[in-house]
């Protein structure tokens, strides 16, 4: 097979040869590998973080919350009604709150003392939208004076099943205040105690739930409707209903069919609405290091540059003769442009290699430094995961490979083109 001659010099011009454009030509393929692999791998864990915290949030939290006001009283007329809209799986009623969480220590004498989020749930009604034995070591099923603890709050007060905690309702403390107020100003009335404010028995913990996400395993405990509605003094009141869709990426349809068919008389909260500014915030970042990091390529790019141009002032002569024999400035250009994109084809290959093998031993490599180190890498305390998630999404790496072979290829054109307007006489007597 005959080779056009264009391409057949262009693989000559690169044949390693022991001279300053050969090392520049290899610090150039290094520069655009180091590029894209850096790119592929911020790209990818990016995106998995992304993807493995919706997943997260979608196996744990309800897709759609529906409210009226602060609080819903007539939330057993809404339920059978939300069940009906085309689209919902399943509805359940919930009562949430902020509450201090005390553990006595009696072996140590001290108690141990943190916030905590309560969720108030009918566990029957609540497993149509989450599948809790999923998530819980233990037991699903809470009698009155019963709760399921997350597992990074577990792990911070240092109990598990079986162990007792006392809970402390924000309300109740305000009660306890207005006591302590009132008994300064009569010092003969009765002063308040500590059981004015604890709820009436220590509730038993029966099982630790694992979301897979820390924000939620550092906050949230779980308990009978009931005894939430009780403890915040609430009767037969409830702060909200919570659904599940058939696809949550499409909970805009399911929410405008419910408030049309309630007639604007509640108030609809998609997941996406409550975590907006976190993926918002994600998908910035993402578009603001693919540009930073693209600079890793365009540097490289200068040195393909600086290559050809090199090359081009060593072979003016050469460019001479073949202008002289007849060949056409395209055929010149292409000459030299090749080099270029052979530069960004073997730093697109060795970069998609080296950067698909990094994500592949990520976790390992990361176990490595932390045991070896003691450098941890994607801390589970901040970035609210066990591993570093990664997902290689086809577009982006396409994006990345043809962005980087496009630029290696334009910085190897403005040279390339310099070389087919050479005057071939002028080339010809160059020194």
């Amino acid at each position: 097979m005959k080779v056009p001659f264009s391409l057949f010099l262009a693989l000559r011009y690169l044949q390693p040869k022991r001279t300053f454009v050969s090392v520049i030509t290899v610090v150039s393929v290094l520069g655009v590998t180091l590029g894209i692999t850096v790119l592929i791998v911020v790209m990818s864990v990016m995106t998995g973080f992304s993807q493995t915290l919706q997943r997260a949030i979608l196996g744990f939290e309800p897709h759609l919350r529906v409210l009226n006001g602060d609080l819903m009283q007539n939330w057993r007329e809404v339920l059978p009604g939300l069940e009906k809209v085309p689209g919902v799986i399943g509805a359940a009623p919930y009562v949430t709150g902020a509450v201090l969480v005390e553990r006595a220590d009696d072996a140590k004498e001290t108690t141990r003392t943190v916030q905590a989020i309560i969720r108030g749930i009918n566990v029957a009604q609540e497993e149509q939208l989450v599948d809790l034995k999923k998530f819980v070591t233990g037991t699903t099923e809470m009698g009155s004076d019963e709760v399921i603890l997350g597992r990074t709050l577990a792990r911070d007060l240092g109990v598990e099943i079986g162990d007792e905690i006392t809970i402390y309702a924000p309300g109740n403390i305000s009660g306890l205040m207005a006591s302590v107020k009132k008994h300064q100003a009569n010092p003969g009335a009765k002063a308040p105690t500590l059981e004015d404010i604890v709820i009436p028995a220590p509730m038993k913990i029966v099982g630790v739930f694992s979301s897979g996400t820390n924000s939620f395993d550092s906050t949230f405990i779980l308990m009978p409707l009931h005894m939430a509605q009780e403890l915040y003094g609430l009767k037969d009141t409830v702060h909200g209903i919570a659904v599940k869709t058939r696809d949550p990426y499409q909970v805009e349809r399911t929410q405008e069919a419910i408030e049309t068919q309630f007639g604007g008389r509640v108030n609809t909260v998609s997941w996406y609405d409550e975590n907006r500014a976190r993926f918002d915030a994600i998908k910035m970042e993402k578009h603001v290091m693919f540009f930073i990091l693209m600079f890793i390529v365009v540097v490289a790019a200068f040195s393909v540059m600086n290559t050809q141009i090199t090359v081009t002032v060593q072979k003016t002569r050469e460019i001479g003769i073949m202008k002289a024999l007849g060949a056409t400035p395209g055929q010149i250009v292409w000459v030299f442009l090749a080099q270029g994109m052979f530069v960004g084809a073997l730093g697109n290959i060795t970069g998609l290699g080296l950067g698909l093998g990094i994500l592949h031993y990520r976790n390992p490599f990361r176990d490595w430094l932390s045991d070896r180190l003691g450098i941890v890498i994607f801390p589970p305390s901040i970035y609210e995961f066990d591993g570093i998630p990664a997902e290689v999404v086809p577009a982006d790496v396409a994006a990345i490979c043809i962005s980087a072979f496009v630029i290696c290829a334009l910085a190897a054109y403005i040279p390339a083109r310099i070389a087919s307007r050479l005057d071939p006489v002028k080339a010809l007597r160059y020194e």
